[in-house]
């Protein structure tokens, strides 16, 4: 969601926006702010960068509660979306949308394309993928990421996500039948004929991008349901890191 955030800034001519996990923000930069954006406002990394930092801050949160809130110098809270699935979806759209529309973007379209996507018949047969990469471009790489974290999180599917002018240079080599390229907006001129000949199945975008992330949210579900899996609960997770 910071990636898409800060391809979206920019793009809107609000300056210079980098995106990094908390705990690989390059040292010795300078920002005007930080916006911390944390489900749990626990995770260990996300608190030392806000009580490490002399740089303004702010932290979007689901928690009001969490330790993140007090350590920021502002907060953005969104508590109907501190959901208790250990994987986040609800949280993560959530935060997304909060931030297209603080850009000025009439979200609301993009709302109603979501709405439907909860009900929209899923694209591919979850019981029958052994594959699937997630392509996009610009602000909706992203999205890709985070579809291929979800499915990964939730079903333990290979998943995989480049930017949609580079998959030709040498991801392409594994689409093949029974495996699934998705697309995130429009793909470059001449590689839904190219992903067709491999034999593998093309998932185009056609609605919002991020209303494409609540259907693959529900892809895996439904591909964790098929192996007999708990989505909420994944293996090996929990729900923050916390370190000693």
């Amino acid at each position: 969601m910071a990636m898409c955030y800060a391809a979206l800034r920019e793009a809107a001519g609000q300056g210079e926006t980098d995106a990094f996990a908390a705990s690989e923000l390059p040292t010795g930069r300078k920002y005007d702010r930080i916006l911390a954006i944390t489900r749990s406002g626990t995770t260990t990394e996300i608190l030392r960068l806000l009580h490490g930092t002399s740089i303004p801050t702010t932290a979007l949160v689901g928690d009001p509660t969490s330790p993140a809130v007090h350590a920021a110098d502002a907060s953005i809270e969104l508590p109907f979306a501190d959901e208790r699935s250990v994987v986040q979806t609800r949280f993560a759209t959530s935060a997304l949308t909060l931030l297209r529309a603080h850009l000025g973007e009439d979200v609301g379209p993009a709302i109603a394309d979501a709405h439907d996507a909860l009900a929209a018949p899923l694209p591919l047969d979850p019981a029958n993928i052994e594959q699937v990469t997630f392509l996009g471009s610009g602000w909706t790489v992203g999205l890709g990421y985070e579809a291929a974290l979800k499915c990964r999180e939730a079903a333990r599917l290979w998943t995989e996500t480049y930017p949609a002018m580079e998959y030709r240079h040498g991801p392409i080599a594994i689409a093949a039948p029974g495996r699934a390229v998705w697309a995130f907006g429009d793909l470059p001129e001449g590689l839904a004929e190219q992903i067709g000949a491999t034999g593998a199945t093309l998932v185009p975008s056609n609605r919002d991008p991020v209303a494409q992330l609540v259907l693959a949210q529900r892809f895996a579900v439904a591909v964790a349901a098929s192996r007999g899996l708990d989505p909420d609960r994944p293996v090996h997770l929990t729900r923050s890191v916390v370190l000693p």
